[in-house]
């Protein structure tokens, strides 16, 4: 007869060698509310499988928000979304379900600086990955480089493959930095690769019709744009800057604060 250690120390041996790591945790402890409750063997299995889904399930999502270079603060929780237009919060609402990804639509994000468009995206983005979709946030700048530096190291074609995995691709603040004809050549090539394969979700300041100003060429300006919008929603963000409307406030919450101590002041020296 084999005594209960040598049980368990088989048992264990065998959990890993399956890549079972939750069900090796917790299984004697499972084992102990089974006979506590009365469960029968389907149960107590059914309990173990469980742990070990969920556990997979929330590695698998922290591994996603790790890969997705997002900027995790900001999240929805953190999104003010009394300020979005009737609309775009109507739009919102169906981004959140995934269904774009799907159909692989681009998402457009337009607004004033400061007005939450990055942030928006960002919280969509988000609360995808919490559903398990695999996104890669990037701003602009950094990712034309990187395409730059691949394209001279006769690297392109891999670097478009990489994140060819991604259901969606956010480049922020297009237009944002002025950049070379030869940056937009590169990134011209990613839109091209990325079109009616998956999905893009872009952020800018500029209005299409300034979008020269970013390709340096109509014609390549005019492929840019009927690419993202052949299938796209377009978000309009006409807000004022979230950014100066939370400093006015901070100001007029210190002048309160000091009108409220000066007559406090002025007693205790009375």
């Amino acid at each position: 007869m084999q005594c209960e250690g040598e049980k368990a120390g088989r048992l264990d041996r065998r959990l890993k060698e399956l890549h079972l790591p939750t069900v090796r945790r917790c299984y004697q402890d499972e084992a102990i509310n089974a006979r506590r409750d009365n469960w029968d063997y389907e149960t107590y299995l059914y309990e173990l499988a469980e742990r070990e889904c969920e556990d997979r399930q929330n590695n698998r999502i922290a591994r996603l928000l790790r890969e997705s270079k997002l900027p995790l603060e900001k999240s929805l929780k953190a999104f003010d979304r009394k300020r979005l237009p009737r609309k775009v919060d109507a739009q919102l609402n169906l981004l959140l379900k995934g269904d774009f990804l799907e159909h692989r639509e681009n998402v457009l994000a337009f607004g004033n600086p400061g007005s939450g468009k990055t942030h928006l995206v960002c919280a969509i983005a988000q609360e995808l990955i919490y559903q398990g979709r695999q996104i890669r946030f990037i701003p602009c700048n950094l990712l034309v480089q990187e395409l730059l530096i691949a394209k001279r190291d006769l690297k392109l074609a891999r670097v478009l493959k990489q994140y060819a995995k991604y259901e969606a691709l956010i480049i922020d603040d297009i237009g944002y930095v002025q950049q070379s004809r030869e940056e937009m050549e590169v990134l011209f090539t990613l839109l091209a690769d990325r079109y009616e394969r998956s999905s893009i979700m872009i952020t800018s300041n500029l209005p299409f019709s300034k979008w020269e100003q970013i390709f340096k060429d109509p014609m390549t300006t005019a492929a840019a744009i009927d690419r993202l919008v052949h299938h796209s929603v377009i978000l309009e963000l006409n807000l004022s800057s979230y950014r100066l409307e939370q400093s006015q406030k901070s100001k007029e919450t210190v002048a309160v604060q000091s009108a409220q101590a000066e007559p406090q002041e002025q007693n205790t020296a009375g």
